[in-house]
C-alpha cells in the first residue's frame, strides 16, 4: 500500500528538537537560584564522595553526571537505586553526599535509597521535574527543572528532561571545580589517555634534552654553523650570546633568504631571526602546539629554556604528532 509523506522532513523534525531541548535548557538557567548556590555548598562540604543515582533514563544520566564530577576533581560513583536495596546501601556511608534524579520524584526504586539518607543523615541533593514530589520533599536541596515539553511528537519520551538532567549536572560539576580552583595540571592527572591526555602532557615529558640540542655561539661563522644543524635533523639551530642564552635562532627558511656571496663566511648573528619563538618546561603540550600554529608564521621547531633565557631542551611538531596532539 502507499505511505503517506511524512508532514515533517527529517531535517525539520531535527531542528525542532534541538529548538525544543535548547528552549528548556534556557528555562533552567533563567530559573537557576539560591537553590543551586545550597547544592553546590552542599556537594562541596562532603568529605566522602557524591554517590549519584537515578532509574531508567535518569540512571543512565546519572551515571554520566558521577563521571564527570570524578574526572573534574569531585570524587564520585554512581549507585543502582535498586541494586541499593540489595546490599549496595552498604557503599554509601557517613560523610558521603547524594545526589538522585527522578523526574517525576515518585520512583519507586529509590525509596530505599532516600530512607537511607534519612536515617544516617546523609545530605541528599534531588533532581526532578515535580516540586511537590516525594523526592523534592525528602530532599535537604531540591533542584526543580521548570515545565518544559519533551521533544518527541507525543510528549513522552525523556529527552527535553533528560537534557535538563546532564545540563545541571555539568553545571554543578564545572561549579565546584571552580570552587575548589581544579586547574589543568589537576585534569592531567585524570586524563593521561587519548588525545586529551596528550595535549596535557608537559613540554618537558616531550621535548629532546640539552645533549641533543642544535646550538651555536655568536661570532661563529655560518658554514660552522651548518654541520651542527645538519646533525640534528631538526631543521634549525639556535645561537647563544656570550651568558649562554638563547639570543637568536637560524632555521632552513633563514639561510634560503641570506643565500649569497660570502654566506658560509658570514658571523650567525648577521643572518638569524632575533627574539625566537620559546617556551617553558613546565608549560602544557596544547600550549606548545598553539605556539608552533600561530597563523601569521608557523614554525616546526621551539627551544624550551629557563627563567634565564638558556636553552633545556627542544620541541619538534614530530614529537607532538608522535604524542598524538593531532
Amino acid at each position: 500500500m502507499d505511505i503517506a509523506p511524512p508532514a515533517q522532513t527529517d531535517l525539520e523534525v531535527a531542528r525542532s528538537v534541538l529548538a525544543t531541548e535548547a528552549a528548556g535548557l534556557r528555562a533552567l538557567a533563567d530559573g537557576l537560584g539560591a537553590e543551586f548556590a545550597a547544592a553546590v555548598d552542599l556537594l562541596a562540604g562532603a568529605t566522602g564522595r557524591i554517590v549519584v543515582s537515578g532509574m531508567g533514563k535518569s540512571g543512565h544520566v546519572a551515571r554520566k553526571i558521577a563521571a564527570t564530577l570524578a574526572s573534574t576533581g569531585s570524587p564520585a560513583l554512581f549507585v543502582h537505586p535498586a541494586e541499593a536495596s540489595h546490599g549496595d546501601l552498604g557503599m554509601i556511608v557517613p560523610g558521603d553526599a547524594v545526589v538522585a534524579l527522578s523526574n517525576s520524584g515518585e520512583t519507586a526504586e529509590l525509596a530505599d535509597l532516600i530512607g537511607h539518607c534519612i536515617r544516617f543523615g546523609l545530605p541528599l541533593v534531588g533532581i526532578t521535574g515535580r516540586a511537590g514530589s516525594t523526592l523534592a520533599k525528602a530532599a535537604r536541596v531540591a533542584l526543580v527543572l521548570p515545565e518544559a515539553r519533551e521533544a518527541c511528537p507525543m510528549g513522552l519520551a525523556p529527552t527535553t528532561s533528560t537534557t535538563m538532567q546532564i545540563a545541571l549536572g555539568d553545571a554543578l560539576a564545572v561549579a565546584l571545580l571552580t570552587r575548589r580552583g581544579f586547574g589543568a595540571a589537576d585534569f592531567r592527572q585524570f586524563h593521561p589517555g587519548g588525545r586529551l591526555g596528550a595535549r596535557l602532557r608537559l613540554v618537558r615529558d616531550l621535548m629532546h634534552g640539552a645533549a641533543e640540542l642544535p646550538l651555536a655561539r655568536e661570532g661563529s661563522a655560518v658554514g660552522d654553523a651548518l654541520p651542527v644543524m645538519t646533525a640534528r635533523r631538526f631543521g634549525c639551530v639556535g645561537i647563544l650570546d656570550a651568558e649562554g642564552r638563547l639570543s637568536g635562532i637560524i632555521t632552513d627558511g633563514d639561510l634560503r633568504r641570506a643565500l649569497g656571496p660570502g654566506l658560509l663566511e658570514a658571523a650567525v648573528e648577521t643572518v638569524m631571526s632575533r627574539a625566537p619563538r620559546v617556551i617553558a618546561p613546565d608549560a602544557l603540550a596544547a600550549e606548545a602546539l598553539h605556539v608552533m600554529n600561530t597563523p601569521e608564521r608557523p614554525i616546526t621547531a621551539l627551544f624550551v629554556i629557563d627563567p634565564d633565557g638558556r636553552p633545556l631542551g627542544l620541541l619538534h611538531m614530530h614529537d607532538l604528532l608522535r604524542a598524538g596532539m593531532a
